[in-house]
Formats: C-alpha cells, structure tokens, sequence
C-alpha cells in the first residue's frame, strides 16, 4: 500500500486549504484513512479520520467545525478541507491507512503511512 499526500502550502490566516491523499496497492474493500499533523519537536497528532467503505467520520476536537474529512471511491482519494485557519495549524499533514476499518485516533493502529505534506499559515 502507498500514500500519497499533498495539497500543503502557504495560506493567510482565516484562509482554507484542501489537503489530498491517494492510496494506491492492495487497500482491500474497506479501511481507515487518518490525517495526523506534527510540528518541530512534538508528536505527531491526530485530526481526522474516515472508514473508507460507509463514510464513518471521527474527528479532533480542534478540528470539530473547521475541517471535513471525505473520500472520492472512484479517485481513491481521502480528502482533508480545512477552513478558517490560524497560524496555530500549521504542520506538516500526515494521512495514513489503518486496515481496520473502524475509524481511530491512536496512531500506532495505523499500518501504512504517506510522507508529509507543509501547512503554513501566516498571521
């Protein structure tokens, strides 16, 4: 299984960003797709998460309001909106594949990991 993230970038306070993760390889029919995000010296954090095959979403409490987790079945996409956005979420933006299918936010369920993709948003 591969991931790959992207949609990161430099974006002004109360601006929005969609962040993209497509998953290629052998997913099976129904899993987890996690977006975590990590800055400079502390851990990676979670921030959403979806089941792939009915759409079950979980979300930080952070990002309860601001940020929409969907995916695209025919693109294999897991897509992030993130809207009004403060210099506090900038990060770098992990998505990540956890084949059960249930979605959570404890990182070490997670199987497969894409790299990173920049957020920074300016005051």
């Amino acid at each position: 299984v591969q991931l790959q993230a992207s949609g990161g970038g430099l974006v002004q306070a109360g601006g929005s960003l969609r962040l993209s993760c497509a998953a290629s390889g052998r997913t099976g029919r129904d899993y987890a797709v996690g977006w975590f995000r990590q800055t400079p010296g502390k851990e990676r954090d979670f921030v959403a998460s979806i089941r792939w095959a009915v759409g079950t979403t979980l979300y930080a409490d952070f990002a309860k309001g601001r940020f929409t987790i969907s995916n695209d079945n025919a693109k294999n996409t897991v897509y992030l909106e993130m809207d009004r956005l403060t210099p506090e979420d900038t990060a770098a933006y992990y998505c990540a594949l956890d084949r059960s299918p249930i979605p959570t936010a404890r990182r070490d369920r997670y199987d497969y990991w894409g790299q990173g993709t920049q957020v920074t948003v300016s005051s």
